[in-house]
């Protein structure tokens, strides 16, 4: 089995820190690749941070961690809300996928509250600030055993 886990970031993730600090804090997405990378060799894995605005590209990573992964931690941003691409991809791979998101969703306006990823992915964790991505890391050491 692989020891990569890849962490995929969409839209708008580059802008924390700067980004509505209310909301999402701030730290940027350079501490949290930090704090990820260092969390995954203390779990045993290597992590792979990436981040992208574009759906397409969040797609072609999750067929390329389909063949290299051992798990997928994302946080689709937006396109969590709207993407069935993203949702077709996560289905036609063979690793688990967890979705991140730094806020709770679910406290938030009403058209956040529906996510298409939920339903492809092994599990979600919200609302727990950058930390959500700690815990979807130990979730998926827990689940890739």
């Amino acid at each position: 089995m692989s020891k990569i886990i890849y962490v995929l970031n969409g839209p708008n993730l580059n802008a924390l820190g700067k980004r509505e600090p209310g909301i999402y804090g701030g730290k940027t997405l350079a501490d949290i690749e930090t704090d990820c990378k260092t969390v995954g060799g203390d779990l045993g894995f290597s992590v792979d941070f990436r981040q992208s605005n574009h759906e397409g590209v969040l797609v072609d990573w999750l067929h390329e961690a389909g063949d290299r992964a051992a798990g997928v931690a994302i946080n689709p941003g937006a396109y969590g809300h709207t993407s069935i691409a993203l949702h077709d991809a996560i289905r036609a791979i063979s690793i688990p996928v967890v979705e991140v998101h730094i806020s709770n969703i679910h406290a938030r306006e009403e058209f956040r509250h529906k996510s298409m990823i939920a339903p492809a992915a092994k599990g979600m964790i919200c609302g727990f600030g950058p930390h959500s991505y700690i815990l979807a890391l130990h979730a998926l050491k827990n689940i890739t055993q």
